[in-house]
C-alpha cells in the first residue's frame, strides 16, 4: 500500500519553485524569476504590526477575520472602484482563498475555465480537487475574449476564472472587456472566480473590476502585491453569501485565521499611497519592454510585474537552460501554459539586474 494519497498524481513541484532552488545553489546569479515586490512593507505599517504584538494581539481572531480589517477591504473597494464589496471574509492571502473557494464550490467533473496562459495554481488545485481544468487559448495578445470563453463552455461548465492584471502575462482587461465576459457568465450561468491581487499596478488603463457587473462572482484580492507583505498571508474574499460561508466554515478547519498581528497592519496598508511603487514599476516595465523588443517578440505588458516574451525558434525550454547556463534565471512559459512557447521575466528587481538580463538575453536571441 502506498503512502501517498491518489490526488497526489494530480499536481507536481511548482517549476517556479524548481528554478528557485536551483538560485539557491547559483553565485550572484541574474534574478528575473521571482514573483514578489523587491519594495519592503511601509514603515508606517511595520509599526501598527509592532505595536499590536506589544499590546498582545496575537491570538486567533475570528476565523473570517478582523471586523476592522473586513470593513476597510469594502471601503477599499469602494474608494478605488465605486463599489462595496459584500460577505467579505479575510484569508491567508489570495493562495487560500483559492483553495476555499475551489473546495467550497466544485465538484468531480466540473469544468473551470481559465485563460492560458494562466497562473500556476489555478490548473493543479483544480485538478487536486477532481475538477476539470479547460484553459482558453489566449495566444498571441493573451487577452480572454468573450467569444473564445464561449467557445469553450460546455454543460459541465461551473466556473470562470478571471485575473487581471495577469501573471505571467502583465496582459489587463479593459471594462469592455469585463462587460462581456460577464455577459457570457451570465448567460451561461457561470460563477466568476476573479483574482485581482495586481489591481494596484496597472500602467496605462484606468483599474476595473468585474465585481459589480454581475451577482455570482468571488473576489480574491491581498496585500502581497500591494503592500509589499507576501510573507505575512493576508488576503480577502468577498461574493455570494453562501459562497463565502461555505469557505469561512472551511476555513474553520484549515487555516483557522489569518495572522492576527498582520490583520491589524493590513488595514493601514490598504489606506497607503501606491502612486510611488506604481510609477516606479511603470519605469521597469518600459525599461524591459523596449530593451526586448527589438529582438523578441513580446506584449507589452499593461500591468503586474511580468513580461512574457517568446522563445526564439518558439523553444521556451531550450531558450531557459540557454539563459540559465549564462547565470540568468527565468521560467519556462511552459509552468503557466499548454504551450512551450515563451518564457517569464519577472521585473521585480533593480534597474542594473535588469538591464543585465536584458544584455545577456539579447545576446543569446543573436545567437539562436
Amino acid at each position: 500500500m502506498s503512502l501517498i494519497a491518489e490526488r497526489m498524481s494530480c499536481i507536481d513541484a511548482s517549476g517556479i519553485r524548481k528554478v528557485f532552488a536551483l538560485a539557491a545553489k547559483m553565485k550572484n546569479p541574474i534574478n528575473l524569476s521571482i514573483g514578489q515586490p523587491d519594495y519592503d512593507v511601509a514603515d508606517a505599517v511595520k509599526q501598527v504590526a509592532i505595536q499590536a504584538i506589544r499590546d498582545g494581539f496575537n491570538k486567533y481572531t475570528q476565523t473570517w477575520g478582523t471586523q476592522e480589517l473586513r470593513e476597510e477591504a469594502s471601503a477599499y473597494y469602494e474608494r478605488r472602484f465605486g463599489v462595496r464589496l459584500e460577505n467579505v471574509m479575510i484569508t491567508c492571502g489570495v493562495s487560500g482563498g483559492l483553495l476555499l473557494a475551489f473546495m467550497a464550490t466544485l465538484n468531480p467533473g466540473d469544468e473551470v475555465l481559465m485563460a492560458d496562459p494562466y497562473f500556476v495554481i489555478y490548473k493543479h488545485l483544480v485538478n487536486f480537487l477532481g475538477g476539470v481544468a479547460v484553459p482558453v487559448d489566449t495566444y498571441p495578445d493573451f487577452k480572454l475574449t468573450a467569444a473564445a470563453a464561449e467557445a469553450a463552455v460546455t454543460e459541465k461548465s461551473k466556473m470562470l476564472i478571471i485575473n487581471s492584471p495577469c501573471n505571467p502575462t502583465g496582459v489587463v482587461l479593459e471594462k469592455a472587456d469585463l462587460e462581456a465576459l460577464a455577459d457570457v457568465a451570465k448567460r451561461h450561468g457561470l460563477l466568476v472566480l476573479t483574482d485581482e491581487i495586481y489591481e494596484q499596478l496597472q500602467y496605462d488603463e484606468s483599474p476595473n473590476t468585474i465585481v459589480g457587473m454581475y451577482d455570482q462572482v468571488i473576489l480574491l484580492n491581498g496585500l502581497s502585491k500591494m503592500g509589499g507583505m507576501p510573507g505575512w498571508r493576508i488576503g480577502f474574499a468577498a461574493g455570494p453569501e453562501d459562497v463565502i460561508q461555505q469557505m469561512n466554515t472551511l476555513q474553520q478547519y484549515t487555516f483557522v485565521c489569518a495572522p492576527s498581528f498582520a490583520q491589524k497592519a493590513a488595514v493601514a496598508a490598504l489606506r497607503a499611497d501606491l502612486s510611488p511603487t506604481r510609477e516606479a514599476y511603470r519605469r521597469k516595465r518600459d525599461l524591459v519592454y523596449n530593451g526586448l523588443k527589438d529582438r523578441f517578440n513580446v506584449v507589452k505588458p499593461g500591468g503586474a510585474f511580468y513580461i512574457f516574451p517568446e522563445a526564439p525558434g518558439r523553444h521556451g525550454t531550450a531558450f531557459v537552460e540557454k539563459a540559465i547556463a549564462n547565470n540568468v534565471l527565468v521560467i519556462p512559459g511552459g509552468v503557466f501554459s499548454e504551450q512551450d512557447t515563451h518564457f517569464r521575466i519577472s521585473f521585480a528587481t533593480s534597474d542594473e539586474t535588469l538591464e543585465q538580463g536584458v544584455e545577456v538575453l539579447n545576446r543569446l536571441a543573436d545567437q539562436a
